[in-house]
């Protein structure tokens, strides 16, 4: 098994895999007791290479690695990639480029919601793979070669997976329909953590528009913290500390020290006077600063048939077309279809309208209907 621990040979290695069609792409990293995820190994494959990188190897520059994944000629195929991105973009300020996530393509060719990497390795690969190395201390070395046989796995199997998707989406003309989901994995803006908009995590539980105020800078404040101190943000603050701060609004170290939930002693602690700043800044935004948060729309009276028509409506076609319901639109969705002329949903955009939208609108305004015929459910023009 080839690992990577010097540089040079890194550099070797993305030299050869940058001729390569595509590569597949794995992580293994650690995160229970940090903010950031801990990168511990980053396993890839080309079609005639494989290697596992070790970034914790003393001297490793990982330049070349992201380099690679820069590169435009040469594609990058994960499985469920959001994590795997989450830590390039904050390691290396890279988001791999082009991008092609099997769990996705999987969804769209009719694999069912959120397929699991070891579905897929029996169904097109007709191997397996072995769970016993699952939860391992990614961080320690000397890893075992069984614990980096399951590691290396993880790519390649994925290359097969890769070729068999890729060929059913060409066939079925879907490609542009996994394009379409990759420009959302690889916005930047699906990765920042910015401290401002950390209270959007939490479910809201405070008192007025002022609560909500503090909320915010609350939220922010524990958001700051645990970002440079890399703790996870409940050994910060658990986040009913920081609803009980938005119901109770202390304004002193005293004030904050009878709160319930607030950790006993943690007003003499360094970071207590940041948390009564933040409070305060809470306190003295102006009200058009504070954001508005809106509850969901009620629904008009009389709709939840047509929504139940349009549940059928979507089983329907998503069975027809063989692509899993998950991907095509939610019960949220179909209620505001039903509620609105032309709803602002996913399911009223791209390759999502062709497959369920259009038929959807046409069935609301009476143009489609449904029936039986024998113990299929079909779709009927009305003429109208």
């Amino acid at each position: 098994m080839n690992i990577i621990t010097k540089t040079d040979a890194l550099e070797s290695l993305c030299e050869r895999l940058a001729k390569a069609g595509f590569i597949t792409v794995d992580t293994e990293f650690m995160r229970d007791s940090t903010f950031w995820p801990k990168l511990c190994l980053i396993q890839v494959a080309g079609p005639d290479d494989e290697a596992i990188i070790d970034p914790l190897a003393e001297g490793i520059d990982l330049a070349p690695f992201y380099r690679l994944m820069a590169d435009r000629n040469v594609v990058k195929v994960f499985h469920a990639a959001r994590q795997d991105i989450e830590i390039f973009f904050h390691d290396g300020n890279t988001i791999p480029d082009p991008l092609f996530d099997t769990q996705v393509a999987a969804m769209v060719c009719g694999f069912g919601d959120s397929v699991g990497y070891e579905t897929l390795v029996k169904r097109l690969t007709g191997g397996s793979v072995d769970k016993s190395s699952r939860f391992t201390d990614w961080s320690r070395r000397p890893l075992s070669d069984k614990q980096l046989k399951y590691a290396m796995a993880d790519v390649t199997h994925l290359r097969t997976i890769y070729e068999v998707l890729a060929r059913r989406l060409t066939k079925t003309r879907r490609v542009h329909w996994v394009g379409e989901e990759m420009a959302i994995l690889q916005a930047p803006a699906t990765y920042e953590m910015k401290p401002e908009n950390a209270w959007k995590r939490l479910k809201m539980r405070y008192r007025g528009r002022q609560g909500l105020a503090v909320l915010v800078e609350a939220a922010a404040w524990r958001e700051r913290q645990a970002q440079e101190r890399d703790i996870p943000r409940g050994r910060i603050m658990k986040d009913d500390a920081l609803y009980e701060i938005a119901t109770q609004l202390p304004r002193s170290l005293e004030e904050l020290e009878q709160l319930r939930a607030i950790p006993r002693g943690f007003s003499g602690g360094r970071s207590a006077q940041g948390l009564i700043e933040a409070i305060e800044r809470g306190l003295a935004m102006s009200e058009e600063d504070i954001p508005v948060v809106e509850g969901p729309e009620p629904l008009p009276p009389g709709i939840g048939p047509l929504v139940e028509l349009l549940k059928v409506l979507l089983k329907l076609k998503c069975e027809k077309h063989d692509v899993a319901q998950k991907l095509v639109a939610n019960v949220s969705d179909l209620e505001l279809i039903a509620a609105h002329e032309e709803a602002d949903v996913p399911a009223l955009k791209g390759w999502r309208r062709e497959l369920f939208g259009e038929d959807a609108l046409r069935l609301k305004k009476g143009e489609l209907a449904l029936g039986a015929q024998g113990k299929k459910i079909v779709l009927i023009e009305t003429g109208r």
